[in-house]
């Protein structure tokens, strides 16, 4: 197949206004910059608080905070979190995907029962990953030699998004949109389902390590309160209604559930890079004061610039 020529590239966006990210992935999942260049990026927007928070994983926040690790960049106060894509199947009525994904702010990242949960996402990720080269392969898509070209020794959370970077390098597809448009987006035909946690034990799992669980990037909210209020009874205590996504009107909707149900509001430009830096991102995310003290305020507060800060139980 012809390798496609690249969409043209946006013109640089305007510098955001948002000081916290809650929500940010790097190469220890699906994103494209490592931990390290994360911080650096989006410090230079502007950001003084960041989530990290990679699924299933925490590595990215583990190696910006391990002894021996460079200093933060001045300013930049980290936040342990992670994403875990939980398989909704007795929720999956009207579900995009029959998955529900759930954000742990402030998790703690020492926690050993929580990281083997992690770790058996991580290797049910493992096996859907090479399903899928395989499904591709079959069908005349191979990405083999792409990703042969890949460091996949590490323990990190690979995910759709790689594949989706395979297939257009190897000229299969424009960009990683049209991939999942056309080739492994849900019911296409690489597509592969997902193994692992339901979402009433991702919420416990992060409520037991003292997180804060958030429901992300869900603009279904406002229509699925019944479904909201089991979740709640399982430990749901957030809600992300400030998704870099969302236009004014979803903000407004989802602002509108949190506070009617008493969630927490959190927000995040849930970052992967592969529409340019960070910064480009960013400056589309809404991200008001209010919001980021009431994330803070749950996880206790902190320690000041350029440390950390977990959750309490």
């Amino acid at each position: 197949m012809a390798v496609r020529h690249a969409r043209p590239a946006a013109p640089p966006a305007a510098p955001g206004t948002a000081e916290a990210d809650f929500h940010t992935h790097t190469t220890r999942s699906d994103g494209v910059l490592e931990p390290e260049e994360l911080a650096r990026q989006a410090r230079a927007a502007g950001v003084r608080i960041l989530g990290v928070a990679d699924h299933d994983n925490l590595a990215g926040y583990r190696e910006l905070t391990a002894a021996g690790a460079g200093p933060l960049p001045d300013g930049l106060r980290l936040v342990p979190a992670v994403e875990i894509n939980s398989v909704a199947a007795r929720f999956a009525a009207g579900l995009p995907e029959g998955e529900l994904h759930m954000l742990g702010i402030g998790v703690d990242p020492d926690d050993e029962a929580f990281e083997a949960a992690l770790a058996d996402q991580r290797g049910a990720r493992r096996i859907r990953f090479f399903k899928m080269v395989d499904r591709l392969r079959d069908l005349g898509l191979a990405v083999d030699a792409q990703v042969a070209m890949l460091d996949l020794s590490a323990d990190d959370a690979l995910g759709r998004p790689t594949v989706a970077r395979a297939l257009v390098a190897a000229g299969h597809a424009l960009d990683v949109e049209d991939a999942f448009a056309r080739l492994i987006g849900h019911g296409c035909p690489g597509y592969v389902p997902r193994g692992g946690l339901d979402p009433i034990a991702a919420i416990r799992a992060i409520r037991d390590t003292g997180g804060l669980a958030s429901l992300a990037h869900f603009p279904e909210a406002p229509d699925r309160e019944p479904l909201l209020r089991e979740l709640m009874d399982a430990g749901l205590s957030g809600l992300e209604t400030h998704h870099r996504s969302f236009d004014a009107p979803t903000r407004s909707a989802m602002s509108a559930t949190a506070r009617r149900l008493g969630l927490v509001e959190t927000g995040g430009s849930d970052y992967h890079g592969d529409h340019g830096p960070y910064a480009d991102t960013h400056a589309a995310l809404v991200m008001p004061d209010w919001l980021v003290d009431g994330v803070m305020a749950r996880l206790g507060g902190g320690p000041g610039p350029g440390q950390t800060v977990a959750g309490r139980p």
